[in-house]
Order: structure tokens, then C-alpha cells, then sequence
């Protein structure tokens, strides 16, 4: 029997996983949080052998909070359960120590497998992005531009597309605005672009937001 926790944001979430294995004879729910800071508590109390994890969960502002979490508990194996973009996220989860990616637009009969197949050691990732990372090398320059940006670059593309402030941005992501004006300087020269529209804009076309 595998043992999951489940980290989202959703209570429709929580009732949906919740109600399938509740009686499942391979996998059993034993722990649920909604807020980032309050997974690690529930590591130590739960034994779990693999996390489902939203990438947009409250509290979740970098993919190195994964990397830090997974070197708290070595034993753990994550699985991405989200709604984002799998080929933009999945590299920088890999390198983080992540075991697999589920779109939420998934059946729950293929996270159970990916779930099963996790628990036993094994990495999981769409063809796609293992044809992807495979072939960055010999792809042309304007396919690859997204993959020039790291997490945090990433995360402040999305909270720029989103509206919002520099400050904003600073108060989200625990920075300074001179901090994010520097990051929002290399997005512009790593996407090609010289205004905060063709940058969004740039942004939505290569799917990163």
C-alpha cells in the first residue's frame, strides 16, 4: 500500500482525491495540507511515500523550496500534480529531485499508476519533455529562448503577466523591488523584447504563463 499526502490549494481537490482512494487497495490518503509552510509538518507526522504537489500551491514561490524540502526528506517522492505547463516546469523539476508531473487534466486511473510507478524508484515525465531536454541542444535559438529562464525568472514573468507591481512582486517573492527591476531587465534581453506588453506578450506565445 502506498501512502500519499496531497499539498493543493482546492478543497474540490481534496474531496476528489479523497473519495477515490478512500478505499483503493494500492494507494491510501493519509495527510492534507493547503499551504506550503505546513507540508514539512506534515512529513514529520505522516509516514508518506510520495507527495502530490501543486506547483501553484499558497506558499510555493520556488521550485528550491522544493529542492530545500527534498533535502529534509530524502525519502520522499514528489509528484507535480498541476495545471501548469509540463514542458516549461518539468526541466527545473527534474534538476530539483522531482519523480514525475501530472496535468490535473489527467485520470486518476494515470496518476495512480504514475503514483505506483514513482513509489518504486521510477522517473516520470511525458515523452514530450524527455524528447525535449534530449534535443535542446540542436533546436533553433527562438525554440529555446523560455529555457534560457530560470525559476525565479520564471516567476516573475508570471506575476508581471498577472498585473502585477514591482512591489507587489518584491512583497510576494520576500525581495526588493531593485531586485525584481533587475530580473524584469533580463527578461527583457533573454526574451527579445523591449517593452513590458511585447514581453507578456512573448511570454503567453511560448506558453510560460
Amino acid at each position: 500500500m502506498v501512502k500519499i499526502g496531497l499539498a493543493d490549494n482546492h478543497p474540490v481537490v481534496h474531496y476528489g482525491i479523497r473519495a477515490y482512494y478512500k478505499e483503493h487497495p494500492d494507494v491510501s490518503l493519509v495527510g492534507i495540507v493547503d499551504n506550503f509552510e505546513m507540508v514539512s509538518e506534515m512529513l514529520k507526522r505522516k509516514e508518506i511515500d510520495v507527495l502530490l504537489l501543486d506547483l501553484e500551491l499558497e506558499g510555493l514561490h520556488s521550485i528550491n523550496l522544493i529542492k530545500d524540502l527534498i533535502k529534509d526528506f530524502p525519502k520522499i517522492k514528489i509528484i507535480l500534480f498541476s495545471n501548469l505547463s509540463e514542458h516549461i516546469y518539468a526541466p527545473n523539476a527534474i534538476k530539483a529531485g522531482v519523480f514525475a508531473f501530472v496535468q490535473k487534466t489527467e485520470k486518476l486511473d494515470v496518476l495512480t499508476s504514475t503514483i505506483i510507478k514513482v513509489n518504486r524508484g521510477t522517473v516520470v515525465f511525458s515523452d514530450a519533455v524527455k524528447r525535449n531536454i534530449a534535443l535542446i541542444s540542436k533546436q533553433a535559438k527562438s525554440e529555446r529562448l523560455y529555457r534560457k529562464l530560470s525559476s525565479r525568472e520564471i516567476e516573475v514573468l508570471r506575476y508581471l503577466s498577472n498585473g502585477k507591481k514591482n512591489k507587489e512582486i518584491a512583497e510576494a517573492l520576500n525581495l526588493n523591488e531593485k531586485t525584481i527591476s533587475t530580473y524584469k531587465l533580463r527578461l527583457l534581453a533573454k526574451l527579445n523584447v523591449t517593452n513590458l506588453v511585447d514581453l507578456v506578450n512573448k511570454a503567453k506565445t511560448l506558453d510560460i504563463v
